[in-house]
């Protein structure tokens, strides 16, 4: 297998599972998105996870800064939350934003890049490796926002196979 077909099938799967995430969002009912500051709430883990995926796909984590409106608070050890709810229209632009930085720096890994080590806190990945952690992240949390629905009286959305990758 080339590295340039692993590396397209993990970019077309990363970006599927940010998809899978979107219709997630659209899935869900005001009751089940939530009204509170809080790490259970719909929102708020969708809002993780679009934090951790722009932040995990740079180059050098350590010196990531979120677009606004967000802040670097999610790094905070002591758990800080963001001080609002975020909006569906927020948090699909959020998604957007990390899909994008995601395949950009994806898709122009070479075999070198690629093998280069990714620090970050307790990660000590190949930066190959780290996008397929990332992916592992995005997917575990689409598995809390499916369950979230269903308990919450809402029918979710179908498996997002793969995202079109030119």
């Amino acid at each position: 297998m080339s590295f340039a077909l692993a590396r397209n099938a993990l970019a077309s799967q990363l970006a599927a599972s940010v998809q899978a995430m979107e219709h997630a969002i659209a899935a869900c009912p005001p009751h089940v998105w939530g009204e509170r500051i809080g790490p259970h709430e719909f929102w708020y883990l969708v809002y993780h996870t679009a934090f951790w995926l722009d932040c995990y796909s740079t180059a050098e984590p350590e010196s990531y800064v979120p677009p606004a409106p967000y802040t670097l608070g999610e790094m905070d050890p002591e758990g800080v939350y963001p001080d609002r709810v975020y909006t569906k229209e927020e948090m699909l632009a959020f998604l957007a934003h990390g899909r994008a930085r995601a395949l950009r720096e994806l898709l122009t890994l070479t075999p070198e890049s690629a093998a280069e080590r990714w620090r970050f806190h307790s990660y000590d990945l190949s930066r190959f490796e780290a996008f397929l952690n990332t992916n592992r992240h995005v997917q575990h949390h689409v598995g809390q926002l499916q369950l979230l629905l269903r308990q919450g009286g809402a029918q979710p959305p179908r498996w997002v196979r793969q995202w079109p990758i030119a």
